[in-house]
């Protein structure tokens, strides 16, 4: 795997609340510059990255129901649809993480399909929050984003915890290869991220990308 190959596995997050936009516009274009795999915002931003993307490789994914999944499916239905129409390439959703514990699977599955069938076929992946689960119960939520036709399982959204390479493993054991792996969370240098490439994610995602490439660049440069 070259530079390039591994900065298209990077999907950027600006997520911290406090971020200002011109800030968020400037990174976007340094993860455009940079050659990243995709950026990650909040769904207010997506009009503005599409913009700031259009004509580049860097994708373009929106957060819905972020970060705690508890929201109407209605509303993560119109979020979607507004982020799609403003110019999202994918769509990253929070499974409603209170009715999965509450042992609701139904209703989560039917939540994450609304949402896919919302997407107007753009690749959606589901956030199982990793870190407040055992091992059965990843099990469980990658089970029910599979059946429900998602493109990727993801495992966290960053504010309880992160990915752990052990969670990564699991999540593609239980998958195989019928869909994607992303590790997100804590993921804050190239050790770490080469770790859950090695564990079995597809795609990474981190607020540390620039970093990152630039320990890349030292090291088999």
């Amino acid at each position: 795997m070259d530079r390039r190959e591994l900065a298209a596995k990077i999907e950027h997050a600006f997520l911290k609340p406090d971020t200002d936009v011109n800030a968020i516009r400037r990174g976007i274009s340094d993860s455009v510059e940079a050659g990243l795999g995709a950026v990650v915002l909040q769904p207010c931003h997506v009009k503005m990255a599409a913009n700031v993307t259009d004509g580049s490789r860097t994708k373009v994914v929106a957060v819905v129901g972020f970060p705690l999944g508890s929201t109407y499916t209605e509303a993560k239905v119109l979020e979607t649809r507004m982020c799609v129409d403003d110019g999202a390439d994918e769509i990253d959703m929070v499974m409603n993480l209170s009715l999965f514990a509450s042992g609701s699977y139904d209703q989560v599955q039917r939540d994450v399909e609304a949402v896919i069938s919302s997407a107007q076929g753009r690749p959606v992946k589901v956030i199982i929050e990793t870190a407040l689960w055992d091992e059965g119960a990843i099990v469980k939520a990658c089970q029910l984003a599979r059946d429900s036709g998602a493109s990727f399982v993801k495992t966290s959204t960053g504010f309880f915890g992160g990915a752990e390479e052990w969670s990564v493993r699991l999540i593609r054991k239980t998958v195989g290869n019928r869909l994607g792996v992303k590790a997100s969370g804590g993921i804050r240098d190239l050790s770490k991220m080469l770790a859950m490439l090695s564990a079995g994610a597809d795609r990474i995602g981190t607020s540390s990308s620039l970093e990152i490439l630039d320990q890349w660049d030292k090291r088999f440069r």
